[in-house]
């Protein structure tokens, strides 16, 4: 069967050039203010415009040149020997599906303060490691110690695309139907920052 590959990194690049966009677009917004103010004797508002407009352009425009080292690769890679995390920038690890009791996805969904903010709530993914022996799989994996949680869950954080859900669940499914333990819904977090 063929390695069902998630690709985490492939959204983090659609993002630099979605804030790029929006953030040259304000600029050109604020430099056309400026000649406007410029040319209607407002000397004052077309020197803030021209500042403001010039650093949105400048922002954009970073963010565009740079927009294929902003985002590094990242991909988990459901396959018959296992699961495997590639980073390449990071910490890559591979486990065996023997050693594995369980995987589920958990996930928790931002509160809402206000009805307008209904359309921008985020959901958190989270892929969840429970190891047959949790000892032995400790020792035998010091590479994912960043993952591990006081339950004796490894947990690697997936983002906020509930899209990677459907991909998740097929990469096991088609791996190792047994393990599956399917989505548990953590409610609802309030976000800090």
């Amino acid at each position: 069967m063929t390695p069902v590959v998630v690709d985490i990194g492939a959204r983090s690049t659609g993002r630099v050039v979605a804030c790029a966009s929006a953030t040259g677009a304000l600029g050109v917004v604020a430099l056309v203010g400026a000649v406007v103010a410029y040319a209607g004797g407002e000397a004052a508002t077309g020197a803030i415009g021209l500042v403001v407009g010039l650093v949105l352009a400048g922002i954009a425009l970073v963010a565009v040149l740079n927009r294929r080292a902003a985002p590094r690769p990242r991909e988990l890679v459901f396959e018959e020997p296992g699961v495997r995390w590639d980073d390449p920038d990071g910490t890559p690890w591979a486990v065996a599906w023997p050693e594995l009791g369980a995987v589920r996805l958990s996930r928790t969904r931002e509160r809402l303060f206000h009805p307008a903010d209904s359309s921008v709530r985020k959901t958190r993914v989270r892929f969840d490691l429970l190891p047959a022996d949790p000892a032995g799989f400790r020792a035998s994996h010091p590479d994912l110690a960043h993952l591990a949680r006081a339950d004796g869950t490894y947990r690697l954080p997936l983002g906020d695309s509930a899209g990677v859900v459907r991909a998740v669940e097929r990469g096991v499914l088609g791996f190792a139907p047994h393990l599956w333990r399917g989505v548990q819904d953590e409610g609802v977090a309030t976000a800090l920052a």
